[in-house]
């Protein structure tokens, strides 16, 4: 049963998550399955050596002389990460090599654990008093959220508990030292509220969900944060959590306890949780999420700014913020069955996530500017390595996402060629899609099952589609969206076709007014994906300097490393920069604009040829 998070006893869920084995991806997200087992997976174990974070269990445990080996408190969870995307990566195909590398790896987790359950390799040795004494920025409940999350992926796709037993060790630690009359706290990085939710699902263990809930209602006390710079706020411990109406403070520390909060609410169906959860929705994709689906605009601190700062060449837009908020959205999706959160998570997946990681599997973006001078490249690795390892268990989970089903049917949320068998009422479904989604919108799926009675199938409407078609069996059929989904209902007994339409063509975005940065300027979208001006592309003129219209525009195939994407081409006006020469300014006057032959690419794919400047957003004609 290897799913992401299993919501099959959800009481507030309406909507149930299926095993990451019952889909085979064989399109556009196939590619980045294949690069992650052959290639990011294997790079990421050998960083994860040749950077002593392996060594620092085996220093703990006492099998090697030493003092821990690199600089955060927190590097224990790059291993817990990478640990949960081989887990997530052998649910959709046997990797004998991969699984034995990581049951050594497991052995090396398990034996540095202490005798009372704590887990901790930076706490080892003469650092043990220390434990828990700074919840702030030591991150031990992150490390234990990782672990926890990583140990339930194991067990769910092999059935081993080795992990799981030492994961839940460090759990009960963890119980007996925080909650009412106990130490009181909350984690200065939140992650192990939802970790605890779903250790609460695998165990049936009352006292896991209370302690998420006591570590989310710990908020706005104190307990997670330092009232000296960056301050509560940036912890988000300003406030209680049910007070809060802004999204606000790290990104992703943000992003993760909404996450956390709203596993809580599929437990507990608590209203004063709900009401901030839809005032944060609100206030951050209406307000301060990026067109890529990015979070945080402010290299200081990695957090939101103020309501529509979005500047772009500044723009933080961490990766981790990226996987942060698909989450969250599908968790969202989850208890309200409302395609508006889909469409949120194919909005940054598409764009801002994708991003994070090259064509090649081997290099990752921490951040993701909206514009550059060709400076920032991806890297192989960082010190404070969470990027990384979170795309690899992103990617590897990524076929978990793509359908749910309810008391009513099965919900297609994400498009994308591939091969699924779920259960719906205790038998087998088997879907088929056929599509070169995202870069055409015609899916044409098969349905095959021996359930009689009638059931519905939800097809997801992006809200960037202006139009649609369906047909069943090579009928046409009416029917008006509800929530973000077209619901076909009939008895699907045998075998099905249905041909599903989305009209892809360019069209241009524009910002909100107060969007300063992006006043008078335009992106141009086609489908769910967000394209780019490349300097490598466009050699005869400076791309932040490129005007664009629809007119003339036209899509061509072309190969960036060794990925076909669909490029646009067409003809537009930049400015002439050789009357600047000199000049920083000058009297207004008309600019010289020159006619010059552009291409645009997509945004997930920059960065990954030669350097040069990009742009998003472009210059209105």
């Amino acid at each position: 049963m290897s799913k992401i998070i299993d919501v099959s006893q959800s009481p507030y869920a309406k909507l149930r998550t299926i095993p990451i084995s019952s889909v085979k991806v064989k399109g556009f997200m196939g590619k980045y399955l294949k690069t992650l087992v052959s290639v990011t997976l294997p790079t990421q174990y050998d960083l994860l050596e040749n950077t002593g974070r392996l060594d620092n269990f085996r220093i703990a445990s006492g099998k090697l002389k030493g003092s821990y080996k690199t600089y955060f408190p927190f590097d224990d969870t790059d291993v817990y990460k990478w640990s949960e995307a081989v887990s997530f990566a052998l649910a959709s195909e046997e990797l004998p090599e991969l699984e034995k590398i990581l049951d050594a790896v497991i052995e090396e987790i398990k034996d540095a654990q202490d005798e009372d359950g704590y887990l901790g390799t930076y706490f080892s040795g003469g650092r043990k008093r220390e434990r828990w004494t700074n919840l702030a920025w030591n991150h031990e409940l992150y490390n234990a959220g990782h672990l926890i999350q990583a140990a339930i992926a194991y067990k769910r796709v092999t059935g081993k508990v080795t992990l799981f037993k030492a994961a839940r060790r460090f759990a009960n630690h963890i119980h007996s030292v925080f909650g009412p009359g106990k130490k009181e706290g909350a984690p200065g990085h939140p992650e192990i509220e939802m970790a605890l939710v779903e250790l609460y699902r695998e165990t049936k263990d009352r006292k896991y969900l209370d302690l998420s809930k006591y570590f989310i209602y710990a908020r706005g006390k104190g307990f997670a944060s330092v009232p000296r710079d960056p301050g509560p706020e940036y912890f988000i411990d300003h406030k209680p959590f049910v007070e809060l109406e802004e999204i606000t403070g790290h990104a992703v520390r943000a992003l993760y306890l909404c996450c956390g909060a709203t596993d809580l609410y599929l437990e507990t169906g608590d209203k004063k949780i709900w009401q901030a959860l839809n005032r944060l929705w609100e206030n951050f994709v209406r307000k301060k999420m990026y067109i890529t689906g990015g979070a945080g605009s402010r290299h200081d601190w990695e957090s939101f700014g103020e309501e529509y700062e979005l500047s772009n060449r500044r723009s933080y837009a961490e990766s981790c913020a990226s996987i942060a908020n698909f989450m969250w959205n599908f968790r969202m999706l989850l208890a309200t069955g409302d395609g508006k959160y889909a469409d949120v998570m194919e909005q940054v997946l598409y764009n801002g996530l994708l991003s994070g990681i090259s064509l090649d599997g081997k290099h990752y973006f921490y951040f993701n500017p909206l514009e550059d001078s060709g400076k920032t490249r991806r890297r192989r690795w960082f010190d404070c390595a969470c990027c990384p390892p979170n795309l690899a268990r992103f990617i590897a989970s990524f076929p978990g996402y793509m359908y749910t089903v309810s008391d009513e049917g099965i919900q297609v949320h994400l498009y994308e060629k591939s091969a699924t068998e779920l259960l719906f009422k205790g038998t087998s479904v088997k879907i088929e899609q056929e599509t070169d989604y995202p870069w055409n919108g015609q899916i044409f799926f098969t349905i095959e099952t021996s359930i009689e009675e009638p059931f519905a199938i939800y097809l997801r409407v992006p809200n960037w589609s202006n139009d649609f078609s369906a047909r069943i069996d090579g009928r046409e059929i009416s029917a008006e969206p509800q929530n973000g989904y077209v619901k076909l209902t009939r008895s699907w007994v045998g075998r099905h076709t249905i041909e599903f339409s989305l009209p892809m063509k360019p069209e241009l975005v524009e910002a909100h007014p107060l969007v300063r940065d992006d006043f008078g300027k335009t992106v141009v979208k086609r489908g769910p994906i967000i394209y780019c001006a490349e300097q490598v592309d466009n050699p005869d003129f400076h791309v932040w300097t490129l005007a664009v219209d629809l007119e003339n525009m036209r899509e061509e195939i072309e190969k960036i490393f060794d990925r076909e994407v669909v490029s646009l081409k067409g003809t537009g006006r930049a400015i002439e920069l050789s009357g600047w020469e000199g000049k920083l300014y000058r009297r207004v006057s008309k600019l010289k604009e020159i006619a010059v032959d552009f291409t645009l690419i997509p945004y997930y794919a920059w960065a990954n040829r030669e350097p040069g400047p990009m742009v998003v957003w472009l210059r209105k004609t």
